[in-house]
């Protein structure tokens, strides 16, 4: 595995997803404490909950000061940012989002390469790194996990750990051109509102079956 490209990814999804955690402990009206608490387990959680379950160390984290000290930095520029900035910026929360998801679910896929492990969990570990941060996120600030109720999120994650795990994608310009490639058609979700196929039990509450009318 090529480490530069692999740090590359890593301070490029740190910075974006503790923007995002931050921006969104925010709106909670989090005091700086908090803020700060919401970016770093946005920033690291995905890493953590990959971890855990392809069952390499945890500890590693707290080796990774570079991404520490970034991280924090981040987040205490977001929170000194004037308001009337933090507003304008949130109108590309959605970008910034994307961003943090593809850059976390190639370094997740390449940390699963690089362990030698086959496909599905390649996959499994793209999708848990790049998701992980934001659904714990969205859980402590008490809102619905954006990739359970959103326009199509993980899927491009797993498509980004299938492209690495079979091997079509493994020198840093196919990596980039990978990453803008997950980047591009998350924004094409959220503009044309693609979504998985889902049912609701909500419009069935109430009626009564047939044959008791």
């Amino acid at each position: 595995m090529n480490l530069d490209v692999f740090h590359l990814f890593s301070l490029i999804g740190t910075i974006a997803f503790a923007v995002s955690g931050a921006i969104v402990a925010m709106e909670e009206e989090y005091d700086i404490l908090g803020v700060i608490v919401l970016g770093l387990v946005t920033a690291f959680g995905g890493g953590v909950v990959r971890n855990l379950l392809i069952g390499a160390p945890v500890t590693t984290l707290w080796s990774q000061s570079l991404y520490l000290n970034t991280a924090s930095v981040s987040i205490l520029v977001v929170f000194f940012l004037p308001i009337a900035w933090i507003h304008h910026w949130k109108k590309t929360e959605a970008f910034f989002d994307a961003i943090g998801l593809s850059a976390f679910a190639i370094q997740g896929a390449l940390f699963a390469v690089d362990a030698k492990l086959p496909l599905n969990a390649v996959m499994v570990a793209a999708m848990l790194t790049g998701i992980g941060g934001g659904m714990i996120r969205d859980m402590m600030a008490g809102r619905k996990p954006l990739v359970l109720r959103d326009e199509i999120y993980a899927v491009w994650a797993l498509a980004a750990g299938f492209a690495i795990g079979y091997g079509r994608f493994g020198s840093t310009w196919e990596l980039l051109t990978l990453f803008a490639f997950i980047v591009v058609f998350r924004m094409l979700s959220v503009q044309f509102k693609w979504k998985l196929p889902r049912r609701s039990l909500r419009s069935n509450q109430g009626r009564p079956e047939k044959g008791e009318e």
